[in-house]
Parts: structure tokens; C-alpha cells; sequence
């Protein structure tokens, strides 16, 4: 059999064939013959129904195509093996099968294309002498007294307000079912019973402001707008109203910050003790940051320099991986996966996570382009030490795949090899932020009882 390759675009390779005639007459009667095998007909003992019988009961169409599917699948296998190729999707006939089976006479030899993925081969424009910018991330002592505050809001005794409106702070209890302007129900845009802070941002623009000045029992229309930047596409810069009641409305008494309160929110036992961890915690995160957005500039100024055509089935791969570590995430959490994960959902899932594999696959091939240019290897002796050691503190979770931790052991030792190697073959200027937001922790750093439902937006 001849065999003849040619790289196509889009990282694919496509593999000519040409079988002889003898091979196809072969696979034509090992057809016949297995067919044979399997008819029943009455008269006849099974497999042995004369040749000219089988042929009127079976059709001369149906035993080509299963030669022919028999024979791709062959010579397929040894196209792969004779000329070294890795395919990354199943092969694909450039003719279709019914086109390649009209032609399919098995006294002729056979031409047959075939193509499919193959891993892409990527290159680097240049690895060194580049310039990036990475945001500095500093300390920020008042974040202390802000993380002091939220849990002491969150250990606060809740007391119900009599005779007084509802004001800024409070914590209300409400009830209320929202419509569009056009009286089209919103979707997730009611509740029976929903704890909110009335503070600004926790709600729609409009919510929180109407309900401030309601009393207790009172019922209210209010007229809000879903900004324009809003998560739920079409909500976005809708007019809504909400009938709401006010069901009750409660006062945070907050506990004295003393070495008690200290006890009761962490495991310290004074408020000089719990300043000086969440400071030391603090710097700490701010380092590590600050690690991180050099490791992103350096990774996104590689990325820049990276010449690769990747194909599509290994964006999908890269999709389903995304998909399944959301996946994960749910279950982790507690959450029923198979109820919740629809055909529905996935479809939408794995379309909306196509950018983001396609970024990841970027940032895969970029650090393998700099490995294989600058000849950058991870010890095996440093990924065996690596893997005693989780695999001691693992010991108790249950059955470890020793091969895909080792894996995942080398793949980070080698990105942090290669990110050192970047950051001394690179400069990198550290600059002020743009803007100095205060970014809040979504948990307290502090060990606190959790307040149900405090926060909660309604997902209209």
C-alpha cells in the first residue's frame, strides 16, 4: 500500500492512500464470508448458503460497504503506525463514504484520502528581551478595621425595629413579585420571604431606595431599571416594577471588639493577637498577588509571541475540560449535578466557555514552545520528592491515580521553571493601579457564624 502525507491548514494532516486490488477483493470476500456466517435461511444449514444465494438475500451494495468500512478501518490503523502519526480526532473522508462506495470496485486498487487533527507545533517570534507591566498591590492597613467590622456585623445580635420606617443599615425581611413595564412576568424576579442590607448596591438601582420609608406590613409598587451591564442579557436595561411587602425590619447590635469578641471570631484569644493575623494574612495575599500579575503580564506578553494554528477538536477537548471542572465545582458544593447539568445548560456551557479554552490552549502551547526553544526540563528526581510528599498528605482521601497526579506534579513544577526563567530573560516594570478599588474578600478571613440570606439579589 502507498502511503503520502501533506500538512494541511489548521494543524491537520491529510493521508493518501492507495490500496491495491488484491487488498480490497480480500476485505471484499472476509465480508462475504462473515455475512454467511450470520444469515439464516430456511432450507439451509447456517454457513452453508451457496455464494449466488447469499448474494440475492444480502445485496452485492450492503457487502461493499461492509468491506469497505472494514478495509478503511485497516488501513487507517497502519497508515498511523508506518508513518508515526498521533491524530487527535477521529479520520474524516475528504470524499463522503457513499461517494468513495459507488466507486468502490474490489478487482481495482482503491484511492482513498483521509484527514484528521494532529497536535500543532508551536513556535515563539522571541523569548527574551521583552518589556511588560505589572500592577503593584500593596498593603492596605485599613482593611484590617474592614474585615474586623464585617465579622463583627456578622456575630451581631438581630433586633426587631418597632415604631420607625425602614432607614439605611437596617436589615429588612421582604416579600415581592416583579414584571416588566410590558406586565411580563420576570424570571427569578419573586420571593416569599428575602433577608436584604439596605445598603446601596446590594439590589437593582431603585429597590432599596423604595424601600426605605416603608413600615412594617406596608405593601409598595416600586419602579426600578436593570442597568445596562446587568448578567442576565435580556433584563438588561429594562424598566420593572416590584410589589413589595415589608414583612419585618431588624437592628444589628454589634458586640464590643474585645478579647472576647476575638475568642468568638477566631481562634485567637485577643484583639491584639487578631489584628497581628489578619495583618500578617494580609501582606501575605498582597504578595501573592502581586507574584500573580507578574506571572499573568509575563505569560500574556509570551502569549503575543506566539505563532500556532490550533485545531479545532482540541478546542472542544479543551471545552469539555472546562465543562466538567464546573461540574466539579457544583458537586463539590453539594449540588445535585445530574439534575442540574441539562443537555440544555451543557450546550450553553460549552459555548460560552469556547473563548476561554482557546485562551488556555494559548497560554499550554506558549509555555511548551518555551520549554522545547530554551530546553527547560523538569528534574524527575524533584517530581518524585513532590509526589511522596502529596501522596502522604492525600493518604486519607481515598484512591489517588498515582499516574495523573505525577502529571500534574511536572506541569507545575515546569511552569514555575519557566515563569523564573521568564522573569530573568524579561523585564518587568511594576506601575501604580489604574484605578484603586477596594476590593473586598468574598469570605471573612475570620472564622464567623454565616447570616443567611443577607445579601441576596433577586436573580430577575
Amino acid at each position: 500500500m502507498k502511503i503520502k502525507t501533506k500538512s494541511l491548514p489548521g494543524s491537520r494532516i491529510s493521508v493518501e492512500l492507495e490500496i491495491p486490488a488484491e487488498r480490497c477483493q480480500n476485505s471484499y470476500e472476509e465480508a462475504l464470508s462473515r455475512l454467511s456466517r450470520s444469515i439464516k435461511l430456511p432450507g439451509f444449514r447456517q454457513g452453508k448458503v451457496p455464494r449466488a444465494v447469499i448474494l440475492q438475500q444480502i445485496g452485492v451494495a450492503r457487502i461493499k460497504a461492509t468491506a469497505l468500512e472494514a478495509l478503511l478501518e485497516s488501513v487507517w490503523r497502519e497508515a498511523l503506525t508506518e508513518k508515526s502519526i498521533e491524530p487527535l480526532s477521529e479520520p474524516e473522508l475528504k470524499d463522503s463514504f457513499e461517494t468513495l462506495l459507488s466507486s468502490f470496485d474490489p478487482s481495482q486498487n482503491l484511492n482513498v484520502t483521509l484527514e484528521t487533527d494532529i497536535d500543532p507545533t508551536p513556535s515563539l517570534k522571541t523569548t527574551k528581551g521583552l518589556e511588560v507591566k505589572a500592577e503593584i498591590v500593596k498593603f492596605d492597613p485599613s482593611r484590617v478595621d474592614e474585615l474586623i467590622e464585617q465579622s463583627r456585623k456578622q456575630l451581631a445580635t438581630l433586633v426587631p425595629i418597632e415604631g420607625r420606617p425602614a432607614a439605611k443599615g437596617d436589615l429588612a425581611v421582604v416579600s415581592f413579585k416583579g414584571s416588566y413595564e410590558d406586565g411580563t412576568e420576570i424570571e427569578g424576579g419573586s420571593s416569599e420571604s428575602m433577608d436584604i442590607e439596605l445598603e446601596q448596591g446590594q439590589m437593582i438601582p431603585g429597590f432599596i431606595e423604595g424601600i426605605i420609608g416603608m413600615k412594617v406590613n406596608e405593601e409598595k409598587t416600586l419602579k426600578c431599571e436593570f442597568p445596562k451591564d446587568y448578567s442576565q442579557e435580556d433584563a438588561r436595561g429594562k424598566k420593572a416594577n416590584f410589589i413589595v411587602n415589608l414583612k419585618e425590619l431588624k437592628n444589628r447590635e454589634l458586640p464590643s471588639l474585645d478579647d472576647e469578641f476575638a475568642k468568638q471570631a477566631s481562634d485567637k484569644t485577643t484583639m491584639s493577637e487578631l489584628r497581628e493575623d489578619l495583618e500578617n494574612r494580609l501582606k501575605e495575599d498582597a504578595k501573592k498577588r502581586q507574584e500573580n500579575n507578574k506571572k499573568e503580564a509575563l505569560i500574556k506578553a509570551l502569549v503575543s509571541q506566539l505563532e500556532v494554528e490550533i485545531p479545532q477538536s482540541l478546542v472542544d477537548q479543551e471545552v469539555r475540560i472546562l465543562v466538567e471542572q464546573t461540574a466539579q465545582k457544583f458537586a463539590q458544593q453539594g449540588m445535585d449535578v445530574k439534575s442540574m447539568f441539562t443537555p440544555e445548560l451543557v450546550k450553553s456551557l460549552m459555548e460560552s466557555s469556547k473563548d476561554e479554552a482557546k485562551e488556555s490552549l494559548k497560554r499550554k502551547l506558549a509555555l511548551k514552545a518555551l520549554a522545547t526553544a530554551e530546553g527547560i526540563k523538569v528534574d524527575e528526581k524533584a517530581v518524585e520528592e513532590k509526589f511522596q510528599e502529596i501522596s502522604q498528605e492525600l493518604s486519607n482521601e481515598g484512591k489517588i491515580d498515582p499516574n495523573r497526579l505525577r502529571e500534574a506534579i511536572r506541569e507545575d513544577l515546569s511552569e514555575d521553571l519557566l515563569l523564573k526563567w521568564l522573569e530573568e530573560n524579561n523585564k518587568v516594570i511594576e506601575v501604580q493601579p489604574k484605578q484603586d478599588p477596594k476590593k473586598k474578600e468574598s469570605t471573612s478571613t475570620t472564622k464567623t457564624k454565616k447570616e443567611k440570606g443577607a445579601t441576596k439579589k433577586p436573580k430577575s
